[in-house]
């Protein structure tokens, strides 16, 4: 059945920022798909909520709070998983963002932090990852990146170069790592999370978003945890090194941020 090689039962995943948003649907969709999960965020009470939702679907999770722009923290997520459920079959590295500026008001110091939270936490993950993932046999990794790494748009200059360097770094780690390990990434599009907050309880600015998208409307969570259950899964295991673009059809930013001319 087809439907067979979209389940990851027994499988392990390691999830970062999963205490809410697109990491916490992904947890529960690994789960509901039959993984067991590390999920990792700075507040614990929202990972808490997320691991009853996972042991409700009838599956394990292990909530380790930390602060994910500690390079050392991040990589201690593998050990976890090798304590708690003695292997690691997929990496999740959803940690990730920057606040849009204008141009002259980027510094290189913003932009080497959105290089740091978006790209090194990625490796800092992976590298630890890689010996244990083929000592199990394989595995894979899905990275989030975003639209903005691809397209064009003011204000979103730290934050679209760090979504573009993990969408190339995505590219290079696959080849590096095949034919063991496959190395994925989805480019997200405007998605319903706290990053979005203020669109969403602003009738006019969603209606805008909505108006500059092709599909009509805001993402959820589910539609990208949907597609890392499918790139991470033996549904993708003929995908490696590919960037999945799930944005509602954007090829270009739907929302103006009304800055002006330099």
């Amino acid at each position: 059945m087809i439907l067979d090689r979209f389940q990851m039962t027994d499988k392990v995943a390691i999830i970062t920022g999963a205490g809410r948003g697109i990491g916490a649907a992904t947890a529960i969709g690994l789960a509901q798909a039959g993984a067991d999960v590390v999920i990792s965020a700075r507040t614990e009470a929202q990972l808490d909520a997320v691991a009853r939702q996972v042991e409700d679907a009838g599956r394990r999770a292990v909530a380790v709070p930390a602060d994910l722009s500690d390079l050392d923290a991040v990589a201690g997520l593998v050990d976890q998983a090798r304590d708690a459920f003695g292997r690691r079959d997929l990496v999740v590295n959803n940690v990730g963002g920057a606040m849009p500026r204008p141009f002259l008001d980027t510094s290189p110091g913003r932009m080497e932090q959105a290089f740091h939270f978006n790209v090194a936490t990625a490796h800092a993950l992976l590298r630890p990852a890689v010996p244990l993932l083929v000592e199990d046999g394989g595995g894979s990794v899905v990275n989030i990146s975003s639209a903005m790494g691809r397209i064009s748009g003011r204000g979103y200059l730290a934050y679209g170069t760090a979504k573009g360097a993990l969408a190339h770094y995505t590219r290079l780690a696959a080849a590096d790592l095949a034919p063991r390990i496959r190395v994925n990434a989805i480019a997200v599009g405007s998605v319903a999370t706290s990053a979005l907050d203020i669109v969403m309880s602003s009738d006019e600015l969603r209606t805008a978003v909505e108006d500059g998208t092709p599909l009509k409307r805001v993402g959820q969570p589910e539609d990208i945890a949907a597609a890392v259950v499918y790139l991470a899964s033996d549904a993708g295991s003929y995908v490696t090194g590919k960037v999945l673009e799930v944005d509602g059809g954007i090829e270009g930013p739907n929302l103006d941020m009304g800055l002006p001319d330099v």
